[in-house]
């Protein structure tokens, strides 16, 4: 994430070696480069050419690096003889460094929920001593970032439960290491075992079809409110064991005549051809997992784009692991074409459904495009 490294600057500057300084002020650079609103109140740069000093998100033209000098906040700029910018005015940004520090914090530990978070993680990760960590935390938040962190898995359990996932599936999936662990932090917050809770939380019928396709079976789940999931494999039995895993407690019926359309759109989509733009879908997601998929369905047929390059088009360029599990999670494969993501170096990397498939879907999409 492009905050991480960049909130606790104030004191690395001070007592870090040069080249971590030089780093820090590449980082800025780089930060006005890409007008990068999330650093808004970390850091203001000045411009010497012309006496004034912006923000980084400032969408002015760009100076030249030779005329540029970085400053923690908007005295600094002012103390060095710079004027305040009137077009993005960098003095009305919230520049409390104690806040933004812990906002970063709610938002890294949001994204890599599924990790095994502690507190001498999060202080490594954001340069402070447990200690100061802590206390800043809960003099911002109100609570310790152990008791926000148990809040988020929390509600990514009950979510997950409510998706119709079994407790093992659950339970990883929010970070938890263990069953024993789920059920003793739970139990009492959802005011049953979490076994308890699936039950009754889930009541959705999925209506479902299979069929032959360019990749083999395909399976497609819909509830009444759209597509829930596509799914790909060499037989039905395991498309059929793998509807079940995902939606173990729901009434599953197949219905290969109410879904015949959805199964002609994807078709055409597979093959890289024009299709129904309004396919229903029914997913749930994190925040994060949303603006990720979002930006997965504006890639063009036939290109393709880096994780690092999805990171950054969602503003969060440090972000490149977590986009790479929210393409592993993505439940709807074609509709949300986590194919169209490859590595950095051109190597396609993986795919929830077998290397051969995604390449096999890009050189299909790349032919109906020549």
């Amino acid at each position: 994430m492009a905050t991480n490294a960049i909130l606790s600057e104030r004191e690395a500057m001070k007592r870090t070696p040069e080249s971590t300084t030089e780093q820090i002020k590449h980082r800025r650079w780089q930060a006005v480069l890409d007008r990068d609103g999330s650093l808004d109140g970390t850091f203001v740069f000045g411009v010497s050419s012309t006496g004034i000093f912006c923000r980084p998100s400032c969408p002015a033209k760009r100076p030249r690096r030779e005329n540029v000098s970085f400053y923690d906040h908007a005295l600094q700029a002012e103390q060095a003889g710079y004027r305040a910018c009137l077009r993005c005015r960098p003095k009305a940004v919230d520049g409390n460094p104690q806040s933004a520090m812990v906002r970063a914090m709610c938002r890294y530990i949001e994204q890599h929920i599924e990790d095994r978070l502690t507190l001498s993680q999060l202080a490594k990760e954001f340069r402070r001593s447990s200690f100061h960590l802590q206390r800043t935390f809960k003099s911002v938040l109100g609570v310790s970032p152990k008791a926000y962190i148990d809040a988020v898995r929390l509600r990514q359990v009950k979510q997950n439960l409510q998706a119709g996932h079994d407790v093992t599936t659950a339970l990883y999936a929010a970070g938890y290491g263990s069953s024993s662990r789920l059920y003793e932090r739970t139990a009492t917050q959802l005011g049953m075992t979490p076994e308890k809770y699936r039950r009754g939380a889930v009541a959705a019928v999925v209506r479902y079809t299979i069929a032959g396709s360019l990749l083999g079976r395909m399976l497609i789940a819909a509830t009444g409110k759209g597509i829930c999931a596509i799914q790909f494999a060499d037989s039905d039995h395991e498309l059929q064991q793998g509807l079940m895993r995902e939606f173990p407690f729901a009434t599953r019926r197949r219905d290969d005549d109410a879904m015949a359309e959805w199964r002609v759109n994807l078709t055409r989509l597979m093959e890289g051809r024009e299709a129904n733009p309004s396919l229903p879908l029914d997913i749930r997601a994190t925040a994060f997992q949303r603006r990720v998929w979002e930006a997965l369905q504006r890639i063009p047929r036939g290109e393709t784009r880096s994780y690092s390059a999805v990171a950054k088009k969602i503003g969060m360029p440090k972000a490149t692991r977590a986009v790479a599990r929210a393409c592993a999670t993505n439940p709807v494969a074609i509709a949300i074409p986590c194919h169209r993501v490859i590595r950095e170096d051109g190597d396609l990397g993986g795919y929830r459904w077998g290397i051969e498939r995604k390449e096999q879907l890009l050189a299909l999409e790349k032919a109906a495009g020549a």
